[in-house]
């Protein structure tokens, strides 16, 4: 595999996959945010609950679960994971009582605040090959990717995605494939 700095005759096929680079730096990221966040009620996945609360008005729970991708009764205990030390408080939605609204305390602000800016410093190191205005461009270009790709959700549909990227020459003609069926 080529590194950086390294150069052979023949590039190495991982270097332009983007699975393999995005790869690399999810695990590089995750691994420095569960020991940032070790001794954080519920974690990686707490700090991601605090974090929806903190960024957007009061919403249930079924709501958040949908937003974050976390199963519900999961998100039960990490919700009651931030009650305890007081980050977030449970109150009835006037609009449904059945419903529970989720809301950020002064404290659990003032914790999601300070665990924002260890993040901050996570993200600094593993962008530290790249040049402040190159951060900055990545930063740009990754958010707008991940919010086409949530708008669209491939997850929904994956094979309606794999037909929409794939080059048509990378797919078999009618003739062909009758040919081989």
């Amino acid at each position: 595999m080529t590194g950086a700095t390294d150069v052979r005759d023949r590039p190495d096929p991982l270097d332009d996959d983007l699975g393999w680079m995005l790869g690399v730096v999810f695990r590089g990221y995750v691994r420095a945010a569960e020991h940032t966040l070790a001794d954080f009620p519920g974690g990686p996945r707490g700090y991601q609950v605090l974090t929806a609360a903190v960024n957007g008005p009061a919403r249930n729970q079924g709501a958040i679960a949908e937003e974050l991708g976390i199963d519900r009764t999961v998100l039960t205990y990490l919700i009651d994971d931030l009650e305890r030390p007081g980050y977030v408080a449970r109150r009835a939605d006037p609009a449904d009582r059945r419903n529970r609204l989720v809301d950020v305390t002064d404290a659990g602000r003032a914790a999601w605040e300070q665990r924002r800016r260890a993040l901050r410093g996570v993200e600094s190191h593993l962008l530290g090959a790249l040049a402040p205005e190159e951060s900055a461009s990545l930063r740009v270009l990754l958010q707008r990717v991940a919010c086409s790709t949530q708008a669209v959700d491939p997850l929904r549909d994956l094979c309606e995605v794999v037909t929409q990227v794939r080059p048509e020459s990378d797919e078999p003609s009618r003739d062909s494939r009758s040919k081989t069926a």
